[in-house]
């Protein structure tokens, strides 16, 4: 079997191909276009696997080769460069070291969910994205108010029914009266796009039982619950909780040597979807349950809020995926913690 490597780019790609024993026989640039690569398959005329890097658009290009018939890969780019690192590089090394690594099965490869799973992931991830800039509007809001010194009622809500009626009545010297007035503007089309998406998640994820077992967690709603179910797509890619809260980025990072070891900032190369998802819901569920009130409380008083809330959020990670693995959903039980004594541990229980 011919094995191939494709460095993607936007409009076209680097392809190289060797044989069974390592030869290269095409090492050239083809543009993307579906005809183009159906005829230089043909031209090959033998079984075929390809190796394409984990990239902004990789699906475009993974997609088109396996309608094709190509034997896909998705290869993890940091891992690859630590294998295969090169003083020189251009698209030509890299398409050829790519197609060497496949030949040699030596790809670190990364899962690949299905293309109705990949569609779905978009739409949560545009909701996301819609809060994150509804978010820095509110923020901006907050920021012209403060900044001509105006009294604000006590609304527990400043953008709910009330909170609104006094912005709009608000007349500000200029020009930040007209930037309030735009920024409001903004603030009510974005409402409006995330509503609709809204509306799209939950024809979307309609039926899907990952979902239904994380709506009965603490903090998670029916957006975030999605988002989670979404990115793990299969619990079975992950042999521990560990694995699964590394990937979700919870973990911090270890320096370990001889008889000591530090443990660091939280480990950068994740799922950045997921950790958001799970702090922001460490966030919500104090409000909601005991056990993560009383764990978050015991761990503020000996790290601080920061610490506490990402530990708090790897310890709903490690309940999804048992609740995952066993097909089951989140039970509330008392936190129960150990003490050390001078001769024994003693459990200790929170209500």
């Amino acid at each position: 079997m011919l094995s191939m490597g494709v460095d993607y780019h936007k409009k076209f790609s680097q392809v190289a191909v060797v044989n069974e024993r390592g030869k290269p026989l095409f090492n050239r640039r083809l543009p993307n276009e579906k005809p183009v690569f159906k005829r230089f398959l043909e031209e090959l005329d033998q079984p075929c696997q390809g190796v394409v890097e984990a990239s902004r658009t990789w699906g475009v290009m993974y997609d088109m080769l396996d309608d094709l018939g190509v034997d896909m890969k998705l290869a993890h780019p940091l891992k690859v460069k630590a294998i295969a690192e090169a003083k020189i590089k251009n698209d030509k090394i890299d398409a050829s070291t790519l197609a060497h690594l496949l030949r040699a099965d030596l790809i670190p490869e990364v899962y690949v969910p299905s293309k109705e799973i990949r569609h779905q992931k978009n739409i949560l991830r545009q909701r996301a994205w819609l809060v994150k800039l509804r978010t820095m509007t509110k923020n901006r809001i907050h920021q012209i108010i403060d900044r001509n010194h105006v009294q604000t009622p006590g609304f527990k809500d400043m953008f709910g029914s009330g909170g609104r009626k006094f912005l709009d009545s608000l007349t500000l010297p200029h020009p930040d009266n007209d930037l309030l007035k735009d920024h409001l503007e903004i603030l009510d089309f974005i409402t409006n796009y995330t509503k609709r998406t809204e509306k799209m998640i939950a024809k979307t994820v309609k039926n899907n039982r990952m979902v239904e077992i994380l709506l009965s967690f603490p903090g998670m709603g029916k957006c975030f619950a999605p988002l989670i179910a979404l990115e793990i797509a299969n619990i079975n890619r992950f042999a521990t909780p560990a694995k699964l809260t590394a990937y979700s980025g919870l973990s911090p990072s270890i320096y370990s040597s001889a008889d000591k070891t530090y443990y660091g900032k939280l480990i950068p190369g994740c799922n950045r979807w997921l950790r958001f998802a799970f702090i922001e819901g460490a966030w919500v569920s104090l409000h909601t349950s005991p056990y993560c009130r009383a764990y978050f409380n015991r761990m503020k008083k000996r790290r601080g809020s920061n610490v506490a809330i990402t530990a708090l959020a790897r310890k709903l990670c490690e309940f999804t995926y048992y609740c995952f693995r066993e097909d089951r959903y989140y039970r509330e039980r008392p936190y129960t913690y150990y003490q050390r004594t001078k001769k024994t541990l003693v459990a200790l229980r929170s209500d």
